[in-house]
């Protein structure tokens, strides 16, 4: 069974990264999807509430699990038996970033660790995580970037900061 993840923050999820999700779960076996538990960093959603988010978007695709992780990328996906990293390009920057990500994250797992990266679909190549937040905390509509349901937890989340 050939299985990779998908790794990141998905503070919040959006139609993006369920865009790379669903793609990319029609090439593999099982895609995990592993939301990062970074302590360095203060995310509007606890890393449950990510998780959470995620398994609702996911969970019509059977072979999509939802975890959360913390540490290295490459130690977890050692300790998973994952060889394979998912990752979305929305713009030449990103690319520069993702590439010295995965020379790390290759050179860390003894060359075992490999990256493909999915080219964003053209709807959603302006869309972030940080965007949507933004247009959030000002109370616009975000039918067109995420779910229904984690739009409400968006806006209420930004109505109780406020």
């Amino acid at each position: 069974m050939k299985s990779a993840i998908y790794p990141g923050t998905f503070d919040p999820m959006t139609y993006g990264h369920l865009d790379i999700i669903k793609r990319a779960a029609n090439i593999f076996d099982e895609l995990i999807v592993g939301v990062l538990d970074n302590k360095e960093k203060t995310p509007l959603f606890s890393v449950d509430v990510r998780v959470n988010i995620l398994k609702e978007a996911t969970k019509d695709l059977p072979n999509v699990k939802v975890e959360s992780f913390g540490g290295l990328l490459s130690d977890y996906c050692k300790s998973k038996g994952i060889f394979v990293v998912v990752r979305g390009l929305r713009a030449v920057t990103d690319f520069e970033y993702e590439l010295q990500m995965s020379q790390i994250n290759r050179k860390l797992s003894d060359n075992k660790l490999d990256t493909v990266y999915f080219n964003t679909s053209l709807k959603y190549s302006y869309l972030s995580s940080s965007s949507v937040k933004q247009i959030a905390q000002f109370g616009g509509d975000l039918t067109d970037f995420v779910p229904g349901f984690v739009a409400d937890m968006l806006l209420e989340k930004f109505d109780q900061k406020n």
